[in-house]
């Protein structure tokens, strides 16, 4: 046998760029029909007269193969090749079925395409997808180029890669000022919901959390809210079955503190709300299920959830300011994560359709003032979509104020080409040291190449993926926790298979 013939068979049934394929993959499957219930139902706030209840409902979204209308009105299958002759935009029509709803009636469905969405090349959307080298060579493209890339109005665009702290996981770290020694960071993230929490110690021996708009409040009047009436089951939750001074500590400082209500009101009073008790109360309900640990739960229901998880974050901070565990490295691989363009696409299709119901409602008030029952068709404009989208591959300004998203790709040679595909880039400030993160850390052994960055200030700021790296996608939680319990996971009280509705 050949001793490359292993080589060989690797990179006939891989590509180099398989992540990325796969990352566009699943913004298509999942992530856009996922956007799409997040914004399931438009209310306009003027309705028609007669009409008690009207409602717009997004249903199903689907997207086709890239397509070319020309002058005349013909359709036709385009191919890249010809995108960049031509300097047209590889992209294919988005469609989006709505219906309306009138007393509670489902009255009209229609399918309406929403934007035209630029295709990766050689993903399962392009029409280059499952060629062989013959046929490939005949749509006059490279049979070894790998794909992985956008054709945005001729140009060859490339996202890069995005290296970012893993969301919903508390890093205990050393501060390096403030009054609290270590200091807990947790990212808690679901949607379009992006929220910091920290947890801090403070001289007086009090832990303190921080969270939207709430400003180091006590932690433990969290588990009285979050309705934990015991004290033993807290204590036990977090030092086992020892007695740790700290929980004690803090467990007298809310001890004249009720469960429910009451805690609810402590912590407005401690937060600075200064409207009456029952605004209060209801200001801090919303802030503990629609901004507190969004991950696990945006209902009532999962309050409880929530304060188990609590203890387990205090009980790691306790643990590693007593040194029995090691503080957290921000630069282990472990603790971070790439954003591909699945989540890339996501944010910027989730922020502009936001834009997009907006126009649908506002276009429909309008039309409604002026003594008219519009149509579906009449109050969707599908460009609004289309030029924001593409507007943000063709600069790199992506939602969120960051640049450099999307870059040129490079095309001085096969191997830079292959390199500017593999990018990742670490969003911190050229101008400052950040020393730590700009070493090379052993845990990127195979993953990260510890040869190719830049000189000057990027330095270890800008990577590239191994040749061989493979980047997984999140799985489904809801099948981990089912897997976890065939091999024997007990959960918590109260805890179920509810919690990831």
């Amino acid at each position: 046998m050949p001793k490359h013939t292993l080589l060989e068979t690797y990179f006939r049934e891989h590509s180099l760029v398989q992540s990325d394929l796969e990352s566009f993959n699943n913004f298509v499957e999942k992530e856009l029909p996922r956007i799409i219930a997040e914004n399931k139902r438009i209310e306009p706030a003027i309705i028609p007269a007669k009409v008690e209840d009207y409602y717009i409902q997004l249903d199903k979204i689907r997207v086709d193969r890239p397509k070319l209308i020309e002058a005349d009105g013909s359709e036709r299958p385009i191919m890249p090749m010809e995108a960049r002759m031509r300097g047209l935009t590889y992209a294919a029509p988005v469609y989006l079925t709505l219906s309306s709803h009138i007393n509670g009636i489902q009255r009209e469905t229609v399918e309406i395409q929403i934007a035209s969405l630029p295709v990766m090349v050689k993903s399962k959307y392009c029409n280059l997808y499952g060629l062989d080298r013959e046929k490939l060579i005949e749509a006059g493209e490279d049979p070894d180029d790998p794909g992985g890339y956008f054709i945005v109005n001729g140009t060859e665009k490339v996202l890069v890669k995005i290296e970012d702290l893993m969301p919903n996981r508390l890093l205990v770290t050393r501060a390096s000022m403030g009054p609290s020694e270590y200091v807990g960071r947790i990212f808690s993230e679901r949607e379009a919901y992006k929220i910091p929490h920290t947890i801090e110690r403070l001289k007086d021996g009090i832990y303190y959390l921080s969270f939207s708009r709430i400003k180091r409040v006590p932690l433990f009047a969290f588990f009285r809210a979050l309705g934990m009436e015991d004290d033993e089951e807290i204590m036990r939750l977090i030092a086992g079955e020892e007695e740790w001074d700290e929980v004690m500590l803090n467990l007298m400082e809310v001890a004249d503190v009720q469960p429910g209500e009451d805690a609810m009101d402590y912590i407005a009073k401690k937060a600075g709300f200064s409207q009456s008790r029952d605004v209060r109360i209801e200001r801090v309900q919303e802030l503990l299920d629609r901004y507190f640990l969004v991950h696990l739960g945006m209902t009532p229901e999962s309050r409880r959830l929530k304060a188990v998880n609590l203890a387990k974050y205090v009980r790691k901070f306790i643990l590693i300011e007593r040194g029995i565990l090691p503080e957290d490295d921000k630069d282990h691989l472990m603790n971070k994560k790439l954003k591909l363009s699945e989540e890339l696409l996501g944010d910027l299709v989730r922020t502009h359709l936001r834009s997009f119901v907006n126009d649908i409602r506002y276009n429909f008030q309008r039309m409604v003032k002026k003594g008219k029952f519009p149509s579906l068709r009449s109050i969707v404009r599908e460009k609004l979509l289309t030029q924001k989208i593409i507007s943000a591959l063709a600069t790199g300004a992506w939602v969120g104020g960051r640049r450099g998203i999307s870059q040129r790709l490079d095309r001085l040679n096969y191997l830079a080409m292959l390199s500017h595909l593999q990018r990742v880039v670490i969003p911190l400030s050229q101008s400052q040291e950040n020393f730590e993160a700009r070493e090379v850390h052993p845990t990127q052994l195979g993953r990260i190449c510890p040869i190719e960055t830049p000189e000057g200030s990027s330095i270890g700021l800008r990577r590239n993926l191994a040749i061989l790296a493979h980047i997984t996608s999140e799985s489904d939680a809801r099948q981990v926790y089912e897997k976890l319990t065939e091999y024997g996971l007990q959960p918590a009280e109260g805890i179920g298979p509810s919690v990831f509705n």
